[in-house]
Parts: C-alpha cells; structure tokens; sequence
C-alpha cells in the first residue's frame, strides 16, 4: 500500500494560524495557512507555479497563501458563505476607508432604538424565536440596514464578513458544535450577548489583519468561483492542462454524517438569504443519494464490504460521497499540467467503527488518471477546529473520539490521456 511518513515538522502545535486574513471568519475543518505554505515552498513543481487550484476552498486559506507569493489562484464552493469569505480574505481592501466607514457603523450604533429598525421580520430565518432573542435580532437587522445604507457596495462585503459570525455567536446554538444544537434553558436565561460590541471586535480583529495582508500586497489574481467539481470544471474557466498546482483539503465525507458545512453556515447563509440556505447539504459532495458504485477500489474494498454487511444505509451514504468525490478527482486531473503538482490534505472517517482511508483512495483515484505518488505525510490536528466527540449514529449519547490526524497526499502528473 501507499506509503505514510509521519513527520512531526507538519504539526505546527504552536503556530499562529490566525495571520493575516486568516483571522477574519471561524469555518469547518479549516485547513491551517502553515501547510499550504509549506506546500507551496517545497513541493511546488520545477516549471514553477503561475496557477493555483482550489477546488473545494472553504474559507481560502490556500487563495490566501498563493496571493501572499503573488500566485494567481482560482477557488470554487457551493457554499455561499465560503465564497463571501474567500472574496473577502483575499481583496486588498483601502485601510484607511475600512476604517472611516467602520466609524460610520460606529456612529449608528450609538443611535440604535428598536423604532428604528425598518425590518422586523424574521421569518427567513428557520424557528427565528426558538434560536434568537427578539434582541438580538433587532440588533442584527439594524446593524444590516446600517451596513446596507451608509456603506459602499464595494465594502459592504468585508463588514458582513465580519457581521457573519456576529449572528452565529449571539444565537442559542452551542457554540463549540458546528451542527445546530440548542443550549440548554438554563444557560439561555442567563445568556445575553452584547451583539454591537462583538461586531465591534470582529471588524477590529479584520481590520489588523487586512494591515498586515496589506503590507505584502502582490499583483495576484483570484478568482472565486462556485462550480461543482464533480459535475465539470468549465473550460470558460480553466482551460485543461492549465493548472500548475492544487493544493486543497477536500471534505471527509458528506455534510450531513461528518463536517456539517450546511448546518454551520445556515445562520448567515439564511440571514443574508442565500440560495439553498435552507438545504445546502444536499448540493454539497455526497448531498444526493446514490446506491450504486461508480468507481473502482482496491484500497478500500474490505472497508466498503464491511460497511455494506453491517449497515446498508451507511453504505449508501458512503458510496454517494465516494462517486462524487472521485468524479470530482478526475476533472481536476484534467486541468493539471504534465508534471504538475497536487496536495490533498484529508482525514480518514470512521464509519460503524470500520476506518475507511481516504488518503488511499485519494492517490488510488488519481493514479488512474496519471499521476504518480510522490509521498502522503501524516501529522496530528492539534489546532484544527473540530469537536472532539461526535455522534457518528446521530443517536443521542452516543459518542466517539473523532479523527486525529492528517494525510496530506501528495502527487506528480506523469501523463495525460
């Protein structure tokens, strides 16, 4: 099988990873900014690297880091909410009208009555009452009309950035879960968050970051997209043979079972009325059931068939993922240049207590495009947000410890077919 080297050089326990416009929104198993770095310096290819491919971007913290050397970058997600902040992270916005027009907010702010709200209805967001205040949500739909009338079109985006995680925080859901989970009502009657001085501290945290994003401004072009990589990769986009490097973290599995992306940004995704806000995970990789294979496996063949025989729906489940993500594996093969470069970071998901190695799966897949395995390192997740227990089941109590480590795979194209 597929070599692993565990490396402790890749674990960065005691690493900033909030540099730059790296600090501007928490989001799912964030890919670290030290790896895509350490990525782009030692594993870029000979031919150098003019572009760069994310195709699942998240929060960008790749785009981030192409920027930072001046490497163009193009990124795609179907989630909204990644795309706003990956726009955000990577603009080099004018400090000095960020910090006028922070004022202009801040003036408003210190006008606020409930009077003045011009829109009190709610009813886009889901059982409003049950997961806000009526506070709250007053405050977070003056801050809205704020932003919207005194603001800039061209700078509205970097305070709803910062707005965004403002409207998660002060909701009733237990902020160290990324799936929507209600606190209990012994800790929401004394729960009584200060929503204008968070967003306060939001955008003064962004603003430090933009300063110092900003003082290494490049010329590099990103390009935010929202293409479904397991459909097509367009070539109005990326022509193929193009890309010189892809360095991403793909999801582990689909949105509902594992990292629950949909259920994570449903709080601003529906507050700013995105599309599919209401139903996301079904868009996202492995969202549309599926109950047949449409790949070939060797490296992972006993842990399907395990799977299968214990739990047929969690095998379907898994499937479903498995075909997106290796329809997925092989457009973006097609875009890599002849002797290109990919990183996968990926973690292995624990299904019905069987391990199921998507780092080997991941090289299997592109291997049968024409790429040749370079290596896969191991490191630990000593600062990636995820919780530490999850409910693999969805059954209430039941809990097991969730992955610990990486595998970041790394591949040369050798042809093309």
């Amino acid at each position: 099988m597929y070599q692993r080297i565990i490396d402790n050089n890749w674990n960065f326990k005691n690493a900033n990873t909030k540099e730059y416009t790296h600090c501007y929104h928490n989001y799912p198993a964030m890919m670290i900014p030290q790896i895509a770095r350490a990525l782009l310096e030692k594993y870029s290819p000979e031919q150098g690297v003019k572009l760069l491919l994310d195709p699942y971007m998240g929060s960008g913290t790749s785009l981030v880091e192409a920027s930072l050397k001046g490497i163009n970058a193009i990124g795609s997600d179907l989630n909204p909410l990644a795309r706003l902040i990956s726009k955000v992270k990577t603009l080099h916005y004018a400090e000095k009208q960020i910090k006028y027009y922070f004022t202009v907010i801040q003036s408003y702010l210190f006008e606020y009555r409930t009077d003045l709200v011009r829109n009190s209805n709610f009813n886009n967001i889901s059982n409003h009452s049950y997961w806000y205040s009526e506070d709250s949500l007053f405050r977070l739909s003056y801050l809205s009309q704020t932003i919207q009338d005194y603001i800039p079109q061209e700078y509205t985006d970097f305070f709803y950035t910062a707005l965004s995680e403002v409207i998660r925080e002060v909701s009733f859901t237990r902020n160290s879960e990324f799936k929507r989970f209600r606190m209990p009502e012994e800790k929401i009657e004394k729960f009584t968050p200060n929503v204008f001085k968070l967003f306060e501290e939001k955008v003064a945290r962004n603003i430090q970051g933009l300063i110092e994003y900003n003082k290494v401004k490049t010329q590099a072009q990103i390009t935010i997209c929202n293409f479904d990589s397991c459909i097509e990769i367009p070539e109005s986009i990326i022509k193929p043979q193009t890309v010189d490097m892809v360095i991403t973290s793909p999801p582990y599995g689909d949105s509902k079972t594992t990292v629950a992306y949909g259920q994570f940004s449903r709080w601003a995704n529906e507050w700013f009325n995105f599309e599919n806000a209401k139903n996301l995970d079904n868009y996202l990789m492995g969202g549309k059931k599926q109950y047949e294979e449409k790949f070939c496996t060797s490296t992972i063949r006993k842990e399907l068939d395990e799977i299968k025989v214990c739990d047929t729906k969690r095998y379907n489940e898994v499937i479903s993922f498995l075909n997106d993500y290796s329809a997925s594996i092989t457009h973006v093969a097609d875009v890599v240049k002849k002797k290109g470069i990919v990183c996968y970071v990926v973690g292995n998901r624990t299904v019905r207590g069987i391990t199921i190695p998507l780092d080997y799966f991941t090289t299997e897949m592109f291997e049968k495009c024409g790429f040749r395995h370079i290596k896969t390192i191991v490191r630990e997740i000593p600062n990636k947000r995820m919780p530490s227990k999850t409910s693999p089941t969805n059954e209430k109590g039941k809990k097991v410890s969730t992955m610990c480590h990486e595998y970041i795979v790394i591949l040369e194209k050798n042809r093309s077919f």
